[in-house]
């Protein structure tokens, strides 16, 4: 118990930036906070913290270690809420952000199943493509489509998706089709502005990586317009086979330069790492990864 006081009483001080502010927050006293981090560092030989008049500061040394100390503190208090929580339903409102596109398509169908699967649990969604700050809009879980997780954030891998370079047959019936990627500066490009490398395609081909700048008859910030626009024969694009797999599948879109492979992109489950995760946000997470255990949108590998 003495080691778990210590690293709560330590982690409250880099939590609140003072001993003051820890001793407030955990119902002690200063002096009790100051004694608890002064026998875990003796103990571990480390400085943990730097203290002057003006100002307290953390050490490299305390900077893992109270990321460490987050997630054992983190991983009791889970514990705790099972325990508590057996024979019982957890309850209370998870706050959900997700991409719009993903979240209406793939997301939506979801919703209702959870809520009869978990009746005491209130959802509360929120569908942008813009990235938000978990942390400081109070979501509980972000879905977030990305190359890689955030560092900032604790994750949970849900499935993937590859982004499919493709335009409708029409399309190039009249202006032909590229064979390699520089082939793309002087097509018709429909562009995502939440593309991660923005304006340059990346590609993976033969000889190795290869990219090139686009230039956008058409520019967004919606997949699904992206999307309408390819099949209204505007021009090329490139977007998640999640968006686009049914209309390859089905021959209206086509996928081009199959010998050059773009991105494949994770889907995470992320939540702020600064919290315990509440029974109600592992109830949610784990039903998610469970629904797409076997993604619903085929892929054309």
């Amino acid at each position: 118990m003495d080691k778990i006081r210590e690293m709560a009483s330590f982690v409250a001080v880099v939590d609140a930036g003072s001993f003051v502010g820890a001793a407030d927050a955990m119902g002690l006293s200063k002096a009790a906070v100051s004694r608890h981090v002064g026998d875990l560092e003796s103990r571990l030989g480390a400085r943990l913290l730097q203290r002057t008049t003006r100002r307290l500061s953390v050490t490299v040394e305390g900077q893992a270690f109270y990321a460490r100390c987050r997630e054992l503190l983190a991983a009791l208090d889970e514990a705790e809420a099972e325990l508590t929580s057996v024979g019982s339903d957890p309850s209370g409102l998870v706050r959900v952000n997700a991409p719009l596109t993903f979240g209406v398509l793939h997301l939506a169908p979801l919703w209702g199943r959870f809520c009869d699967r978990h009746p005491r649990i209130a959802l509360d969604i929120t569908l942008t493509d813009r990235v938000t700050d978990l942390v400081e809009e109070g979501y509980d879980l972000a879905v977030r489509i990305s190359s890689l997780p955030s560092s900032t954030l604790v994750s949970r891998r849900l499935a993937t998706t590859r982004m499919r370079l493709c335009a409708s047959p029409e399309y190039l019936a009249r202006h032909g089709a590229p064979q390699r990627p520089a082939d793309l500066a002087t097509h018709r490009v429909i562009s995502y502005a939440y593309l991660e490398s923005q304006n340059e395609w990346r590609f993976s081909g033969p000889t190795g990586p290869e990219s090139v700048r686009v230039q956008a008859r058409i520019h967004t910030n919606n997949g699904d317009t992206c999307r309408r626009a390819a099949l209204d024969h505007q021009g090329i694009v490139l977007q998640p086979d999640f968006i686009v797999g049914d209309d390859l599948q089905q021959g209206s879109l086509l996928e081009l330069m199959p010998a050059y492979r773009a991105s494949e992109l994770g889907i995470y489950a992320v939540y702020p790492s600064r919290k315990y995760m509440p029974l109600k946000t592992r109830r949610l997470i784990d039903f998610l990864a469970e629904s797409f255990r076997i993604t619903p949108w085929r892929s054309a590998d």
